[in-house]
């Protein structure tokens, strides 16, 4: 192919088909996706007056395309018969303008290039892309009033003329990566919420709250349970005066007084609660029996604060899961100030500079992103630990970052739990210390529990794995009031975070392309997602739909394939926007 075919596509000047070519899903399973696991054709999509028709250049595949292929439409983001209209996957995706409705000339022009915040919310119901919407898994496809005129304005994110197409498709999922280090909590009760204080045996007579039940701010609804006598009536008092409604609970209800909100929630929600349930709890001594029986009334954003000054008889069957999804989080003091449960010691989700910071599951593809970003930080954490059960994965992350870790004076560490000896050897050390920092990525409540027992003072456990809701894992709570340690998590990104991402890897802090492991063609589509779901690769699969037909390849072995293109990878590993142009180049239709 010429570099002038080249440059028609770069500028969206090529003309159209007839026929768009895309990746059905119609239910649950492997068997229900495209036709004898190939592609369709369909005709082009029609575009309306405010609409846009937008070309595909590139589309990264996620694990959450595996969640919706094993669950079908009972998937919490799938509102429609499969069977009778299919969704296309893909949310990993960076597309061009290649038609524009006449109501719409003044804002767009052919050639013009975006990513897409796939979280998408219209009168605050959820229009995924690439799930309700229909995704990158697809040569064209249709942006309407819901992309452009959504509840948080335009999903659309622009993207210059120059930057990779999968660098910018892969924006998404590093978006999510940043975000988990941007987290915000609140730092005192939530004003105008409901507030529930919970006595048990281990409770002392008198407490005080010496911020955000006042004047200033307060919750609206006050639940008591067993609370002691003159604490009590210290809360009725000064309840009264702030018109707060009060409400006794005399014991524990089983099930939950209010029914906890399990539908996906808006990212853009960080510190707000959903609406149901309760937005903070109070536990007056440590008692696991009752952080059990009170949690599921937490509502989306939830605090529970655990105020006592000695350790519980045992660990607590935490809903990880939960703590993920809808950022329940567990704080505490071992004062008598419930103010001080919240403030004293803030939940923390950015690395501590100069810490040691462990990276469980650190050799998939999200994991390497983590590794990348702790090591190219301007804060970098003084120790990094790595850990992962695949030694070509642990061998391939080393031979990626171990130089420049090194290089940045980090000391950087790769174990495999699955060899025991040497592993409980090199753990031993951190096992007095603790980590200031543990990322979860894998989503094994055993080894999440595991995890939690190397928490430093103060420290931080975030679980980024997608642990399904209602998993739990046995954590020691007594940390949050004795050590102030915090567990938090942590699930999609804001179209801020899309932005920000978007500007690093535009501005060369950050490179997405470091992530690419494989690419193939549309055709390639169904093997990238059995790939994905059996972890075949280290790093991100990515699709270019307007190449011709290219298996899944693994970047190393286009030495072999097309040594053009291999030449102008970085050091033969990582993926470049010249490699991906020298590919377009050859393999564009």
């Amino acid at each position: 192919m010429t570099d002038e075919k080249l440059e028609e596509y770069r500028r969206a000047e090529a003309p159209l088909p007839k026929q768009n070519r895309l990746w059905p899903l119609y239910g649950a399973g492997f068997e229900n996706l495209g036709a004898d696991g190939k592609p369709i054709e369909v005709p082009m999509p029609e575009y309306g007056p405010d609409e846009l028709l937008v070309r595909h250049d590139a589309c990264g595949h996620c694990f959450s395309d595996i969640k919706v292929i094993r669950a079908g439409q009972e998937h919490p983001r799938i509102y429609r018969n499969m069977q009778e209209k299919p969704i296309v996957l893909g949310h990993e995706i960076s597309l061009t303008v290649v038609r524009v409705g006449e109501d719409l000339n003044d804002q767009y022009k052919e050639g013009d290039r975006f990513i897409v915040q796939a979280d998408i919310y219209v009168d605050g119901i959820g229009y995924a892309y690439g799930y309700e919407i229909d995704g990158g898994l697809s040569e064209y496809t249709v942006i309407d009033q819901r992309v452009l005129n959504g509840d948080h304005g335009n999903y659309l994110i622009p993207v210059a003329p120059d930057t990779g197409y999968a660098e910018a498709a892969l924006t998404e999922p590093w978006a999510c990566v940043i975000a988990a280090y941007e987290l915000r909590y609140r730092t005192m009760l939530r004003p105008k919420g409901t507030l529930w204080i919970i006595g048990t045996d281990r409770a002392h007579e008198t407490y005080r709250i010496s911020r955000g039940f006042d004047e200033e701010a307060h919750p609206a609804k006050l639940l008591l349970t067993r609370v002691p006598p003159t604490f009590e009536a210290w809360l009725r008092e000064r309840a009264e005066a702030l018109g707060i409604e009060v409400v006794a609970v005399p014991e524990l209800p089983d099930p939950a007084i209010i029914e906890t909100d399990d539908s996906p929630v808006s990212p853009a929600e960080t510190t707000s609660s959903s609406g149901r349930g309760v937005d903070d709890i109070i536990l007056l001594g440590a008692d696991p029996d009752v952080i059990e029986r009170a949690s599921p009334n937490l509502a989306s954003y939830g605090i529970m604060a655990i105020l006592d000054d000695a350790p519980m008889a045992r660990p607590v069957n935490v809903d990880v899961g939960r703590v993920h999804y809808n950022r329940w989080l567990y704080v505490g003091a071992s004062g008598t100030d419930i103010a001080a449960a919240y403030s004293d010691v803030p939940a923390r989700s950015s690395l501590k500079p100069g810490g040691a910071a462990w990276f469980v599951g650190a050799g998939g593809p999200m994991g390497r992103m983590h590794v990348q970003r702790a090591i190219q930080s301007a804060e970098n954490p003084a120790t990094l630990v790595c850990t992962d059960i695949s030694d070509e994965r642990l061998d391939d992350l080393c031979a990626s970052f171990e130089a420049e870790a090194t290089g940045k004076g980090i000391e950087f560490i790769c174990l495999n739990p699955m060899n025991a000896e040497p592993y409980r050897a090199a753990m031993a050390r951190f096992k007095e210390d603790g980590f200031d920092d543990i990322i979860v990525l894998a989503p094994v409540p055993s080894v999440i529990a595991d995890a939690a027992t190397y928490l430093a003072q103060e420290g931080v456990m975030n679980i980024f794995a997608g642990v399904a809701r209602g998993k739990t894992a046995q954590i020691d709570l007594s940390g949050t009031f004795l050590q102030q340690t915090r567990i938090i998590g942590h699930s999609a990104s804001t179209i801020e975070n899309m932005r920000s991402m978007l500007f690093q890897a535009e501005t060369g802090q950050l490179s997405p392309n470091r992530s690419v492991a494989a690419i193939g063609s549309l055709e390639a589509a169904w093997d990238g997602l059995k790939a994905v779901e059996e972890t075949a690769y280290p790093g991100k699969i990515v699709i270019y739909p307007h190449i011709r037909p290219l298996p899944l390849t693994a970047v190393t072995d286009l030495k072999y394939k097309f040594p053009s293109v291999y030449a102008k990878l970085r050091d033969g590993l990582a993926w470049t926007t010249e490699a991906e142009l020298e590919l377009l180049r050859l393999m564009l239709k």
